[in-house]
């Protein structure tokens, strides 16, 4: 046992297996609403629901015990939000690829992803991010994650005349409220599994309410759908008839996936206080990059979209888990999920508003670390955390941040402040928003 855990990176002087995998439970809960809308979302590109279930949930367990075997990190990672929304709605519905030619993207934007993890040119992207900025994406996370949590338990609804607005009192609402307030309480207490606590309680709540729904002729087991009908379906026509607009997708895809992982790792690795305080270096980043480019890969074969570092894992984190023992839990529970998908695809959304609002407070801590006396700092550090909730989009979040970083520092005579690499993501992110225009 000891051997299994020490390949995890667990130590029993520092860690707690009870407290490591009470973190994986916490973690999966809040993110597996990912199986639930995953295959709704690409069953729309014409994809078989029950297949793209059982796609979703391999690729997220080969994934995530890669990051814990190799990485030694709590990270879960699985189907991205907002990537599988960018393969159904933009590249299949609106750009009318076939769901075959967007999955052979996803294959070679996985297979290019491993090649810039082994030349370690992702880890350089990471580390030539000024500890500000790394800050200030930790803080942009929070409130991105809050602002989810809020949206889902429709606390936060849309306004024709504000874009956003209060939402009516109803029985999801009044979950969502009351999980919140739970949560505040019992990790104000100091109880062990607060989060995980309150997202189960929320959910029992919600059954008399309405909110937690049991399906007629539930049964607690479910056999696997298999993945025949959408594994190994890749089109490569479009890649090998050298059609420009298809790499633009690639490279696209690529971007997305690209810092939508480095802002996961830096804001829950900095709001943990598992950077090196010394030379502000994430521990195993290389590896945990590594994980996330298999894991793309891996899903893109058996028929799923873009794999990535998941931001829930935070709420793991915030409740203790610090390896690849938290990590193994969720790869765990994930596997069961495909026989006993009723009773965790039951648990609702409002009932997990209270982890994510919670998780997106603890690292709003990280602030304090910001210089907001230096407007070379603190406006590029302002400008990344409002443009991760408002664009509802970490990368772009970063990409803003980057380059008025870049931009105020160089027209105000501070160039020497920047490294070559920040020159060079600068030059690509000015390309990749002027690029539409010709």
């Amino acid at each position: 046992m000891k051997t299994f855990l020490s390949w995890l990176g667990f130590d029993a002087q520092k860690h707690s297996v009870r407290v490591e995998m009470m973190a994986g439970l916490t973690t999966f809960l809040t993110m597996s609403y990912i199986l639930a809308v995953n295959p709704i979302i690409l069953s729309e590109a014409g994809m078989e629901k029950g297949a793209v279930f059982s796609a979703t949930v391999i690729a997220a367990v080969v994934a995530t015990l890669v990051m814990a075997f190799y990485a030694k990190m709590p990270f879960a990672l699985a189907s991205g939000m907002g990537l599988n929304a960018f393969f159904t709605y933009t590249l299949v519905l609106v750009m009318g690829y076939t769901w075959q030619e967007a999955l052979a993207a996803v294959l070679v934007e996985g297979v290019f992803f491993i090649i810039l993890t082994i030349f370690k040119i992702r880890e350089a992207i990471v580390n030539s991010i000024p500890m500000n900025l790394r800050y200030s994406i930790s803080v942009g996370i929070g409130l991105f994650i809050a602002f989810i949590g809020l949206k889902n338990g429709g606390i936060v609804v849309a306004n024709e005349s504000t874009v956003t607005g209060l939402g009516p009192w109803t029985a999801t609402s009044m979950v969502a409220i009351c999980g919140i307030l739970l949560g505040a309480i019992l990790l104000a207490l100091k109880v062990r599994g607060a989060l995980f606590y309150t997202i189960l309680i929320m959910t029992v709540v919600g059954i008399p309410m309405g909110v937690t729904q049991i399906p007629e002729n539930f049964t607690i087991l479910s056999f696997p759908e298999s993945l025949d009908p959408v594994a190994f379906k890749m089109d490569f026509t479009r890649f090998l008839s050298f059609d420009l607009d298809y790499y633009i997708v690639v490279a696209t895809l690529l971007f997305m996936d690209l810092f939508d992982t480095i802002g996961t790792l830096i804001g829950a690795s900095t709001g943990a206080g598992m950077v090196d305080k010394k030379t502000g270096k994430i521990p195993n980043l290389n590896k945990s990059l590594m994980a996330d480019a298999i894991g793309t890969t891996v899903g893109a074969l058996c028929g799923t979209s873009t794999v990535t570092t998941y931001v829930e894992s935070t709420t793991g984190i915030v409740e203790g888990g610090r390896t690849g023992l938290t990590a193994v839990t969720v790869a765990i529970l994930f596997l069961l999920s495909l026989f006993f998908s009723p009773i965790f695809l039951m648990i609702p959304s409002a009932a997990t508003t209270s982890a994510l609002f919670l998780v997106g407070v603890m690292m709003l801590r990280q602030i304090v670390h910001i210089d907001f006396v230096d407007f070379t700092e603190s406006m590029p550090c302002f400008m990344t955390i409002l443009m991760m909730p408002f664009t509802a989009s970490i990368s772009e979040g970063i990409v803003l941040g980057l380059l008025s970083y870049v931009i105020v520092k160089v027209c105000t005579g501070r160039h020497r402040e920047l490294t070559a690499t920040m020159y060079i993501l600068a030059a690509f992110f000015v390309l990749k928003y002027i690029a539409p225009l010709f």
